[in-house]
């Protein structure tokens, strides 16, 4: 039985949330997939019915939503987005003391998951097989704090908070190393972590981290 213009439009225009699945997210542009309904892909017809509209955009996201593409072509941009779009992100973390609770290869991921604040466009590709990073291609942090006790807290305090300094280790305790002549080309650019409120770890007196 033919499908009605309706259900056809409700079909491609619609990505229906059912109780264990999702329907209608694969693509239908091709001739013939519903009998007496010709749905063959046109340029023109993309053109005409695609846009995007910016929900909202400022300096570290943009949210925007895409109409008039079926959900094959959506996923499509969304990985080349992945792919294409260069960004700048924790990759080696040489763990030089860690007497934390916390396993370096957990610290080392949570680093790596860090944003960094910086413009890809100041910087080359790193060559193929090149180990050791330059000026050039490479920024470098460090992470380097101790736990101590606090010894004006109260006698009879049991916060943390207060009986206990740099026991919480944030973003924002990460350092940025400058490398080079990147003192001169980055003179008035801080290149951070864009949220320094993320925690990485807990410590107790005597212990510490310190890794780059």
């Amino acid at each position: 039985m033919a499908a009605t213009m309706r259900n056809v439009d409700e079909i491609r225009d619609r990505v229906i949330l059912a109780e264990f699945d999702v329907k209608s997210v694969h693509t239908t542009d091709y001739p013939g997939n519903y009998p007496g309904y010709d749905d063959t892909w046109s340029l023109q017809k993309f053109q005409k019915n695609f846009r995007i509209d910016v929900v909202q955009m400022d300096e570290t996201s943009l949210e925007f939503d895409t109409v008039g593409k079926d959900a094959a072509i959506a996923n499509a941009f969304r990985r080349i987005l992945l792919a294409e779009v260069p960004t700048m992100a924790v990759e080696k973390v040489f763990i030089y003391n860690n007497t934390s609770i916390i396993q370096d290869e957990i610290l080392a991921h949570r680093l790596g998951l860090i944003l960094i604040k910086a413009d890809p466009r100041l910087f080359e590709y790193r060559n193929a097989g090149d180990e050791e990073g330059t000026e050039i291609d490479t920024i470098q942090h460090q992470l380097k704090i101790k736990c101590t006790r606090n010894l004006r807290a109260t006698k009879d305090s049991a916060d943390p908070r207060e009986l206990y300094l740099n026991h919480m280790v944030y973003s924002k305790d990460m350092k940025w190393v400058l490398i080079g002549n990147q003192v001169d080309v980055f003179a008035d650019i801080d290149i951070d972590p864009i949220h320094g409120d993320i925690l990485l770890a807990q410590l107790r007196p005597g212990q510490e981290l310190d890794s780059r």
